[in-house]
C-alpha cells in the first residue's frame, strides 16, 4: 500500500470494496487528514490504556472505544461513497453524537453508578442516541443481516409479552430496556466490547504492524517454497498462506480480499477452474479463524464468557484445526490429481530457508505472542509486548541500518533483546522507554522518518480495520442483553433438549442448521457470540462438555460464511476469480465437507478437542482414546474427501463414492458396532481401489 500525506491511499479491489465500505481508506482532502489522524489518536488511546498508563474506570474504556468507532465510522462511509454536503454533514453529526455518548459516559460515571436503575430523562435521550448511531453504523459498515436480527431482539424485549406461551415475557418498561442496553455492562458495554476494546483492538494493530513490515510476503514466499513443487502445489500454496495469515488476522472476509489477490490467479493460471479456486481460498481464509492463537479474536471471547483460562481454549481447538487444514489440503491433493495438475519447476521457486533467513525478525513478536500466551500470561498483556516488540523491531531495523560495521550493529541488536527482556522483570514502562528512545533516533534521518510514517500509517490503518469487529461486537451486546433481561435462552434451549433428550444426534442437527442460519451474514465475532448465547447451554445440559459445546456452535458459524445463499467469504473471493459467487460457494463447501464432520466426532468423544469424557477414554484411557479418535477422524477426512472429489489412484464411479461416504459415516458416530463397520468398510475399499488400480495399468496418481 502507498501513502500520501493523508494515509493509505492504494486503490482497492471491487472485492475488498464490495465487502468493506471502509476499504477505499482515508482520503485525500482535509477531512480525510482529520480522520486518519482521529484513527492514529484512536490507536493510541487504546495504546496508552492497555499499558495502564492512564487509569479508567473499565466501563469508560469501553464507552470511548465505542464513541471512537462510531467518530469513525460516518465520516469514513460517506467518504468512501463521495456523498455531497448534506449526506457528509450528516454524517458528521451522527459521529459527533455517537462520541458525545462516551464524554457523557466519562463525566457522568460516578452519578451513573448511583442512580442505575432510575435513569433521567437525559440519561434516557443519551441512551437512544447510543442506540440508533450503534445500529446506523452497523447497517452501513456490515449491510442489513446484523442489525436487522440484534433488532428484533430489542424488540422482543418491548413487546415480548404479546406473544403466546412459552414466547412471552413478564414486559418491561422502555425506560428500564434503555437503562439495561445502553448503561452498565449488560448491553452495548458487555463482555464483547470489554473483549475489542481490550484484546481485539491489540491484536489488529499487531497484525496492521506485521503487514506492513512484510509478513504476507514471508508467509507467501515460505508456502511457495515448501508446496509449490507439488502436485496441485499452487493451490496447497492457498491453504497454508492463507492459514498462516489468519493467525494473525481477525477476519476470515479481509483475509480473503487480502491473500486472495496472489493465491486465486495463481492457481487460475495452474489449471483449477475458478470457482474451486475461489472456493480454496475462502475456505482456508474462514478455517484460519479456527486457527491459534487468535482464532478470528473469538478464542479471547470465549475464554471471558466461559471463565476458563485462554490456554484451555487453545486446547480444545487445536486437534480440529489441523484436521480442517489437512482436510483442505487433501481435497486440492486429489483435485489436482484428478486433473493432473502439477506444480512448478523448483528452479522458479523462491526458498523457504532463503526467505526465513532476510526476514526472520518478524517471526520474533509472534514467537514471544505465542510463548507468553501458553505461559499463562493474559491475552491482554501478551497482545500488548506483541505489539511493543514488532514496533521495536520496526524502528530498530532503521536505526541498525544507519550504524557503521556489523559488530556495532550485532552489538545494538543484543542491547534491545536485553530490553525487550527487561519487561518481564520491570514492567511495560521499560518497552516504553525504549519506543520513546528510537523515535527520537529515527527523527534525525530521512529513512528513519519514513519508517516513523510507517508506524504512523499502521496505526491509522489498524484503527480502521478495527471498525467492523468494534461495531459488530458492541451491537451483538442487545442480543446477550435480551437474553439476560428476558431469559430468552431458555425458551430455545428446552426445546433442543427435548429434542435431544430422546436423539442427541438430531439435537445436534438442529443446533448445525441453526447456526448455519444464523451466522450467514454476520462476521465472525458476533457470529459466535449469538450462536453460542442461544445454543450453547442447551447442549451443555444433554451432556456436552462446556468448551466443546461451544467450539461446536463457533465451528458450524464460521462454516455459515461458506455456505449458500450468503457465503460472505465466497462472495468476497468472486470478483477476484471472475466467477459467480454461488458457484464459489457450491465448491467451498465441497472443499470444506470435512470440517462439517469433525464437530459431531467431538462431541461423541470429547477427547478430539482434548477434553475429559466420553465412553471412550473412560474405557480405554484418555491418551489412547485421543490416538484413536484422531486416526478415525484423519480416515474420515480422507474418505469425505474421496466420495467429494471421485478420485482416489484413479477416478472411482458412483457405487465407490458411496461406499466411501457411508464408511465416512459410520466412523463419525462413537458406537463399536459403527466403528467396526465403517472401519472394514474403509479397509474393503482401499483394498479395492488398489486391486483395480492394478487392473487398469494405472500409475499411482499420488505423490509429491
Amino acid at each position: 500500500m502507498t501513502r500520501d500525506d493523508t494515509g493509505p491511499a492504494a486503490a482497492p479491489t471491487e472485492a475488498a470494496t464490495f465487502h468493506d465500505p471502509l476499504a477505499r481508506g482515508f482520503p485525500s482532502t482535509r477531512e480525510g487528514k482529520v480522520l486518519f489522524w482521529l484513527a492514529v489518536v484512536f490507536s493510541i488511546f487504546q495504546i496508552v490504556t492497555a499499558l495502564h498508563l492512564v487509569a479508567l474506570p473499565s466501563i469508560v474504556v469501553r464507552a470511548f472505544h465505542v464513541g471512537f468507532l462510531l467518530a469513525l465510522s460516518f465520516p469514513l462511509i460517506a467518504a468512501s461513497r463521495d456523498a455531497g454536503p448534506v449526506v457528509k454533514a450528516l454524517a458528521w453529526a451522527f459521529a459527533i453524537a455517537g462520541f458525545g455518548v462516551a464524554v457523557y459516559q466519562f463525566v457522568e460515571y460516578g452519578p451513573l453508578i448511583v442512580r442505575a436503575g432510575d435513569p433521567t430523562s437525559l440519561d434516557l435521550v443519551v441512551g437512544v442516541v447510543a442506540l440508533v448511531t450503534l445500529f446506523a453504523a452497523s447497517w452501513l459498515i456490515m449491510g442489513p443481516a446484523l442489525p436487522i436480527i440484534c433488532g428484533l431482539f430489542l424488540a422482543y424485549c418491548f413487546f415480548g409479552q404479546y406473544l403466546p406461551s412459552p414466547l412471552n415475557h413478564r414486559g418491561y418498561d422502555f425506560e428500564q430496556v434503555v437503562d439495561h442496553m445502553a448503561f452498565g455492562t449488560e448491553g452495548i458495554y458487555g463482555i464483547p466490547t470489554l473483549v475489542s476494546s481490550t484484546y481485539i483492538f491489540l491484536f489488529i494493530l499487531f497484525g496492521s504492524f506485521l503487514e506492513r513490515a512484510g509478513m504476507i510476503k514471508l508467509f507467501t514466499d515460505v508456502s511457495l517454497g515448501l508446496v509449490g513443487h507439488s502436485q496441485g502445489g499452487a493451490a496447497k500454496v492457498a491453504v497454508i498462506s492463507s492459514g498462516l495469515m489468519g493467525t494473525i488476522s481477525g477476519s476470515g472476509v479481509a483475509n480473503v480480499v487480502t491473500t486472495g489477490q496472489f493465491t486465486i490467479p495463481l492457481m487460475k493460471r495452474f489449471g483449477y477452474r475458478p470457482a474451486f479456486a475461489g472456493g480454496v481460498e475462502a475456505t482456508s481464509s474462514m478455517g484460519a479463524q479456527l486457527m491459534p492463537p487468535v482464532m478470528g479474536a473469538v478464542a479471547f471471547i470465549m475464554a471471558e464468557t466461559l471463565g476458563v483460562e485462554y490456554i484451555e481454549v487453545v486446547k480444545a481447538a487445536i486437534i480440529p484445526a489441523i484436521l480442517y487444514f489437512l482436510s483442505a489440503f487433501w481435497m486440492v491433493h486429489l483435485e489436482a490429481g484428478r486433473r493432473a495438475l502439477y506444480g512448478l519447476p523448483r528452479s522458479e521457486l523462491p526458498s523457504p530457508l532463503a526467505a526465513l533467513k532476510a526476514q526472520w525478525y518478524l517471526v520474533l513478536p509472534l514467537a514471544a505472542l505465542i510463548f507468553l500466551l501458553f505461559s499463562g500470561y493474559t491475552p491482554l498483556y501478551a497482545g500488548t509486548i506483541g505489539l511493543a516488540l514488532t514496533v521495536l523491531l520496526i524502528l530498530g531495523g532503521s536505526v541498525a541500518l544507519r550504524l557503521p560495521g556489523k559488530v556495532i550493529r550485532l552489538i545494538f541488536w543484543i542491547g534491545l533483546g536485553l530490553i525487550a527482556a527487561a519487561l518481564l522483570k520491570f514492567g511495560t514502562y521499560v518497552i516504553v522507554a525504549a519506543v520513546l528512545a528510537l523515535i527520537a533516533l529515527n527523527l534525525f534521518s530521512k529513512s528513519g522518518r519514513e519508517t516513523l510514517a510507517i508506524c504512523r500509517d499502521s496505526l491509522a490503518e489498524g484503527a480502521r480495520t478495527a471498525l467492523p469487529v468494534g461495531i459488530a461486537c458492541a451491537i451483538v451486546g442487545i442480543i446477550v442483553g435480551t437474553m439476560t433481561l428476558t431469559g430468552m435462552a431458555n425458551t430455545f434451549g428446552q426445546f433442543i433438549v427435548h429434542v435431544g433428550e430422546s436423539n442427541l444426534f438430531l439435537s445436534l442437527v438442529l443446533t448445525m442448521v441453526t447456526c448455519l442460519l444464523l451466522g450467514m451474514g454476520i462476521p465472525t465475532v458476533p457470529n459466535y457470540i449469538i450462536t453460542a448465547t442461544i445454543a450453547g447451554p442447551a447442549l451443555l445440559q444433554l451432556g456436552v462438555p462446556l468448551l466443546v459445546s461451544h467450539m461446536f456452535v463457533f465451528y458450524f458459524g464460521i462454516l455459515a460464511d461458506l455456505t449458500p445463499p450468503v457465503a460472505l467469504a465466497c462472495f468476497a473471493a468472486a470478483p477476484i476469480a471472475k466467477e459467480n459467487g454461488l458457484k464459489i460457494s457450491l465448491e467451498a463447501v465441497k472443499i470444506a465437507a470435512a470440517g462439517f464432520v469433525i464437530p459431531y466426532m467431538a462431541v461423541f468423544t470429547p477427547a478430539l478437542m482434548l477434553q475429559d469424557g466420553g465412553e471412550l477414554a473412560t474405557a480405554i484411557g484418555f491418551l489412547p482414546a485421543v490416538a484413536y479418535i484422531i486416526f478415525k477422524a484423519l480416515l474420515a477426512i480422507g474418505l469425505w474427501g474421496i466420495a467429494v472429489v471421485g478420485f482416489f489412484r484413479r477416478k472411482i464411479g458412483v457405487f465407490e463414492r458411496v461406499v466411501a461416504v457411508a464408511a465416512a459415516f459410520l466412523l463419525v458416530a462413537a458406537l463399536p458396532m459403527t466403528d467396526a463397520l465403517g472401519l472394514a468398510l474403509a479397509g474393503g475399499f482401499f483394498a479395492w481401489q488398489v486391486v483395480g488400480a492394478r487392473r487398469d495399468n494405472a500409475p499411482a496418481a499420488i505423490h509429491e
